[in-house]
């Protein structure tokens, strides 16, 4: 491996590993919150301006938390701020994104058969739709119909649905499903940056001249909050799903991200309505309908078009040539494609022995995620496809 190669793998484990550390940071913050929200309760005994109060138990010390209706009249100089979880989460998986999917856009963003497009012009749809799809979430929650949270959580959802039916008719399967999380997580980080925080600032300055801290900076602020916690379960799901080959090929990813979607947030809502006390068999329809939206996306994600051709059987001659041309240029001894110089994962193809012995491993990332040859670089068809799964079936 060079020296380049090496540093890029490196730096890549890095920037997940930042990403992973920092996003558990902001969704343990983010969860905790939200309980605390809920958990707050009047006492007989409270400070002025009070609107609540908890009491907790944790790592051997009792915490005892107020909330306060609109604000203190004074604050302390030592106001500890949530923000960096948010804005480190996002600055390192949009490091993550450019690393793996801008540099190496012809193997990862860009896939022939969706759209012939040149790297650049990946890069540049993708920015722009990040850019975009903040600028009409935000013009939607400041609008009229922010004031109407059904309303307002249906327009989303639908603007989610068709921004990944967008991203499928440009983007390889993992490109499009890679980039209706970073959209989403835009929502959220941008949502911390661009409104919770600054609203929350306005507010605290306002209480530090001594005047009286407009009440709607606090609303806003938990909108936008309570938008993050609802999103985040599914944003979560879909960061990984370009590693499941059942989803990355599926002619209908708009479907299945929006079931993902729907399963993610009624989980979320069942935990949310369990935090404020409420009886599970009041609340027990959310794991229902959380239950129901997964089972029906793993349904969804089985359905196949049927193959093409008359491909009743295919001997192993056959199979050699789609796999030699496809397949060995990377996955042989002495690879000679030029990114690798050694073959992925330590799996070659180079005889029927080894194709058997990887047999899974080729059905699931040739032939039911269509992810590989990497960004389609040979401009494997779907005949070439069928004819491997069909050996493979015949194995």
């Amino acid at each position: 491996m060079s020296n380049i190669a090496l540093f890029s793998e490196w730096l890549n484990l890095l920037l997940r590993w930042a990403h992973i550390i920092i996003g558990i940071g902001w969704i343990g913050a983010s969860f905790y919150f939200v309980w605390l929200d809920i958990a707050f309760k009047p006492r007989d005994k409270m400070n002025p301006g009070v609107y609540g109060t908890v009491w907790m138990v944790h790592g051997g010390g009792f915490y005892h938390v107020e909330k306060y209706t609109v604000a203190p009249a004074q604050l302390p100089p030592d106001l500890h701020w949530f923000k960096w979880e948010a804005y480190l989460t996002w600055v390192t998986g949009f490091g993550l994104l450019v690393l793996q999917y801008y540099i190496n856009a012809k193997s990862y963003l860009i896939d022939p058969s969706v759209l012939a497009i040149e790297p650049w012009q990946a890069i540049v749809a993708s920015l722009s739709s990040l850019l975009f799809g903040w600028l009409i979430y935000d013009g939607l929650c400041r609008s009229p119909i922010g004031k109407n949270p059904v309303l307002l959580a249906a327009i989303l959802f639908a603007i989610i649905l068709a921004a990944t039916a967008m991203y499928s008719q440009i983007f390889s399967g993992r490109g499009a499903l890679i980039h209706v999380g970073a959209l989403i997580g835009t929502w959220m980080a941008a949502n911390v940056f661009m409104v919770i925080i600054p609203r929350q600032d306005k507010a605290a300055k306002s209480l530090m001249r001594g005047e009286e801290a407009d009440p709607s900076h606090g609303i806003i602020a938990k909108q936008r909050s309570m938008h993050n916690n609802y999103l985040t379960l599914p944003v979560l799901l879909m960061m990984v799903a370009s590693h499941y080959p059942g989803l990355v090929s599926h002619q209908w990813k708009w479907i299945i991200v929006g079931l993902i979607v729907i399963s993610g947030a009624m989980v979320r809502h069942f935990i949310n309505l369990h935090d404020a006390g409420r009886h599970f068999k009041g609340i027990a329809w959310t794991l229902g309908v959380a239950a129901a939206a997964f089972v029906s996306a793993a349904v969804v994600s089985g359905v196949r078009p049927e193959r093409s051709g008359d491909l009743s059987a295919v001997n192993d001659a056959e199979v050699m040539t789609i796999v030699n041309r496809n397949c060995v240029m990377c996955h042989s001894a002495a690879p000679s494609h030029e990114a690798f110089d050694e073959p992925p994962a330590g799996i070659k193809l180079e005889d029927v022995d080894e194709l058997r012995r990887y047999a899974e491993q080729v059905r699931a990332q040739a032939v039911i995620g269509q992810t590989m040859p990497l960004g389609n670089e040979t401009a494997m068809t779907l005949e070439e496809r069928d004819k491997l799964g069909i050996w493979l079936d015949q194995q």
